[in-house]
C-alpha cells in the first residue's frame, strides 16, 4: 500500500513489510532502500513508516546494524559498565543482564528491539514470581543501556520510554526515636562495633563509607569527618575501595562533640593495641578494621547491628536504617533540609524531602505554630471564639527555639 512517495508499506503474510528510499549511493549512484518487517495492525505500520521518514528527512536516519541485544548488552558492560559503575553496581548489573536480559531478548537485533518485547519481558518475570521491585531493576538497566546506544548513535531512540514500569508498594520507613537510640547504644557499648554504630547514627553514613572510612579523614581540630570513597565486598570474597556513590557524596560531614571526643578515645585505644602488637597506627589505617587491619566484613557488622537491636528491646531495623533515623530526627529537631541533605550526600534537596515525607506533617505544624506567634497569641478573635491561648503546645528544638526556626 503506497504511503508516501519515498516510502510504503504493505501487508505479508502476518507481518508488514515497510520499504523507504534513504537516497543514493555516493560511490555507485543506485539508489538504497531501507526494508524492515514488523508484527502488529495497520496503524503500528503507519506509525514506524512515519518514524522512518521522519528520520530520513532530518538526517537522524541510522542504518540497521546486525548486533543483537545480547552482543551489545555485553559490549555495553565492558565499554561503559566497567568505567562508569562502581565495583558492587557492575556486579549487579553483569548479573541482570547475564541472567534476564540476554536470556529473554539477547536473540532479537538491537535495531528491531520493540517495547513490546520488554513488556513482555517484564510480564513474564512477574508471572514468574520477581518482585515488581526487582522488575523494576530490569527496567533501569535496559534502559540506561538503550539510552547510551542513542548517544553511540546505534539506534534513533529508546523504546524503553514507552514501556509501562511495574508499581511496587513502598515499604514504610523504619526509623528510631530518641529514645530507641539511647536504649540501643547503652546495650551496643558493650559490642566491639559499638563506635562504629555511634558513628552511623550520628552522622548518617552508608555501611560501605563507614567501613572505607581512614584515620586521616577524620579531623579532630575541626571536628570534620571526609567521605571521599566506599568499600565494596564482592562476590568472590575480595574487597575494593571505590569512589562514592554520586559526586554528591563526597562530602564533609561534621561531627557533635560527644562523637568527636569519642573517636579520639577509641584513636587512643587503636594506637595502643597497635603499640602492644608492635605496629604504630598510620593514618592511612582503617577506623574501623579487624585486629590485623583488614576491612571487616559488612555482612558481619549487619547480623552485630541486628543482634544489639534484640538485646536493647527495640524494633530491629537494618543498618541502613541508622541512616534514615539521623536524617529524621535531624528534620524533627528543626534542622533545614538543605543541611540534612549535605550531611547524607544526596544529589538534591528533593530528593530528601521526598525521602523523608513522612517528617513533613511535624514540620507543618512547627511553620504553622510559628505563623501564630508571629501574630500574636494573645488577641481577640472576633465572633464567639474566645481568646487564642498563649500556652498553646508548640515544637521544640532542645535549645528552645521553635523547629521552624530555620
Amino acid at each position: 500500500m503506497k504511503g508516501h512517495l519515498k516510502g510504503y508499506f504493505r501487508l505479508r503474510g502476518d507481518n508488514w513489510q515497510i520499504t523507504v528510499d534513504i537516497g543514493r549511493d555516493p560511490g555507485t549512484g543506485k539508489r538504497k532502500r531501507h526494508i524492515e518487517t514488523i508484527p502488529g495492525t495497520k496503524r503500528d505500520a503507519e506509525t514506524r513508516l512515519r518514524e522512518l521518514l521522519h528520520s530520513v528527512d532530518t538526517g537522524s536516519y541510522l542504518r540497521p546494524q546486525k548486533v543483537t541485544v545480547a552482543q551489545y548488552l555485553r559490549d555495553w558492560l565492558a565499554e561503559y559498565g566497567k568505567p562508569n559503575l562502581s565495583p558492587r553496581g557492575y556486579e549487579r548489573y553483569s548479573g541482570i543482564i547475564n541472567k534476564h536480559l540476554i536470556p529473554d531478548l539477547g536473540a532479537v537485533p538491537l535495531a528491531q528491539l520493540k517495547a513490546e518485547h520488554l513488556q513482555k519481558h517484564y510480564s513474564v518475570k512477574l508471572d514468574s514470581g520477581l518482585n515488581p521491585r526487582t522488575v523494576r531493576y530490569h527496567h533501569a538497566v535496559i534502559h540506561k543501556a538503550l539510552q547510551t546506544a542513542v548517544k553511540w548513535g546505534k539506534i534513533t531512540r529508546n523504546v524503553a520510554d514507552n514501556v509501562d514500569v511495574p508499581h511496587f508498594n513502598r515499604k514504610d520507613m523504619k526509623t528510631w526515636n530518641e529514645d530507641e537510640v539511647r536504649d540501643f547504644l547503652t546495650t551496643a557499648a558493650k559490642s566491639p562495633y559499638y563506635e562504629l554504630f555511634y558513628v552511623a547514627l550520628y552522622t548518617g553514613m552508608r555501611r560501605g563509607e563507614l567501613l572505607a572510612l581512614r584515620w586521616q579523614d577524620v579531623d579532630f581540630i575541626f571536628g570534620q569527618i571526609s567521605v571521599n570513597r566506599s568499600l565494596n565486598h564482592l562476590k568472590d570474597g575480595s574487597y575494593i575501595f571505590a569512589q562514592p556513590k554520586s559526586e554528591k557524596s563526597r562530602r564533609s560531614i561534621a561531627m557533635s562533640p560527644s562523637l568527636n571526643l569519642l573517636l579520639q578515645k577509641y584513636h587512643e585505644s587503636q594506637a595502643l593495641a597497635c603499640t602492644i602488637r608492635n605496629k604504630q597506627l598510620s593514618d592511612a589505617d582503617l577506623v574501623f578494621s579487624l585486629c590485623d587491619g583488614k576491612p571487616l566484613r559488612p555482612n558481619t557488622v549487619t547480623r552485630a547491628w541486628q543482634t544489639a537491636a534484640k538485646q536493647a528491646g527495640v524494633k530491629v531495623i537494618r543498618l541502613h536504617d541508622a541512616r534514615h533515623t539521623h536524617a529524621s530526627l535531624m528534620l524533627k529537631q528543626g534542622e533545614h533540609p538543605k543541611v540534612v541533605q549535605e550531611r547524607l550526600g544526596h544529589s538534591s534537596i528533593s530528593m530528601t524531602l521526598d525521602t523523608y515525607s513522612h517528617v513533613v506533617p511535624v514540620l507543618q505544624q512547627a511553620a504553622a505554630a510559628r505563623f501564630d506567634k508571629t501574630l500574636g497569641t494573645d488577641h481577640e478573635i472576633t465572633g464567639n471564639v474566645a481568646k487564642m491561648s498563649p500556652t498553646a503546645e508548640v515544637i521544640t528544638t532542645n535549645n528552645g527555639q521553635l523547629a521552624s526556626d530555620w
